[in-house]
């Protein structure tokens, strides 16, 4: 049988396959399901900030209406924070307890003071490695991009300070120069890189007139992107690349392990199609890997990455030519 075994962010997985945060990795139990079912590593449900600032303004909210003294409520942002942490921890700990395959925390904070005590308080309950979330959408008409962008460098520099586990940056696409962005962010010495996160979507209810939300789950189409990207800068940055959105067969993970991914996440094809997925997508990568005599994934891991290319400008084309589209 192949090799399946990878490494990522210097942890040693039986395979690519990490279940990425999600509903799916919310509790302990859900996590050693995902390991049963055959996942390298999990990733925990994300500890949100923007959930906990949410149940305070619904309290304060509640209890303006009841015509209450606010001020009685000062030190309720302070208690609830230190309750949904203290909770966030408890899952941490209880999956170390249970679960054999390496678990990596997530967190996904607003405002960037919390990042660094919240990343402290996860890599105390004992988690393998630290997933920071990095998303803002560039509607912001204030700030530069240089400005945005040097703000989340802040993060990860207080985040870098406050543990010593390994550190997985997830990012968006929306920056002015992504490529440079990645190369920087390698070179603050984060262990991973993961391309790309998945923004909240929205769409319009056209009969009540109002905001709704869009699809949460990806589509195969949307693995083209990460494809790319992690094509293009692998062997270019030192941080481990791990692609992530569209991911949904055995196909699909052996193209971003040719492009030159140390790892996949994956999450809306379990969604659809249940945890067996996995154990799929692992017999889908191994009779490939026969089929082409491949005895370990690193044999053949970054082989179409333009680092290998002899046609590097194919990975850079913006527009359609004969050559390369139809």
């Amino acid at each position: 049988m192949p090799d399946l075994s990878t490494t990522y962010l210097g942890l040693k997985l039986a395979n690519p396959l990490i279940v990425g945060s999600s509903g799916l990795t919310a509790t302990a139990a859900g996590a050693r399901e995902m390991q049963y079912a055959g996942a390298g590593a999990v990733v925990l449900k994300s500890l949100f900030e923007e959930e906990i600032a949410a149940d305070t303004e619904a309290v304060l909210k509640d209890a303006q209406a009841k015509g209450l003294n606010l001020a009685s409520y000062d030190y309720y942002d302070y208690e609830l924070r230190g309750e949904q942490l203290a909770a966030y921890a408890e899952l941490v700990a209880e999956a170390k307890r249970t679960v054999r395959i390496p678990v990596i925390a997530s967190v996904n904070c607003t405002w960037s003071h919390e990042w660094a005590a919240f990343a402290a308080e996860v890599a105390k309950a004992g988690a393998d490695a630290l997933e920071l979330n990095l998303f803002s959408l560039a509607a912001d008409l204030e700030r530069t991009s240089e400005v945005r962008e040097r703000a989340l460098f802040s993060i990860v520099e207080r985040v870098r300070a406050a543990v010593r586990i390994p550190i997985a940056v997830k990012i968006g696409q929306h920056f002015t120069a992504l490529g440079r962005f990645i190369q920087q962010l390698s070179r603050m010495g984060v262990q991973g890189i993961v391309l790309f996160n998945r923004p909240f979507t929205i769409d319009f209810d056209v009969e009540r007139v109002s905001v709704t939300a869009g699809g949460s789950l990806s589509d195969p189409a949307e693995a083209a992107s990460p494809l790319r990207w992690v094509a293009l800068m692998a062997g270019r940055v030192s941080s481990d690349l791990c692609a992530s959105t569209g991911v949904h067969d055995g196909t699909a993970v052996i193209k971003q392990l040719l492009a030159g991914a140390k790892a996949v996440e994956i999450v809306s094809t379990l969604y659809r199609n249940s945890s067996g997925m996995l154990k799929e997508m692992l017999g889908d990568l191994s009779a490939w890997m026969d089929r082409h005599g491949f005895a370990s994934v690193e044999a053949f891991r970054g082989a179409l990455s333009r680092a290998a290319s002899e046609d590097p400008a194919a990975f850079e084309r913006v527009q359609y030519l004969k050559r390369y589209g139809r």
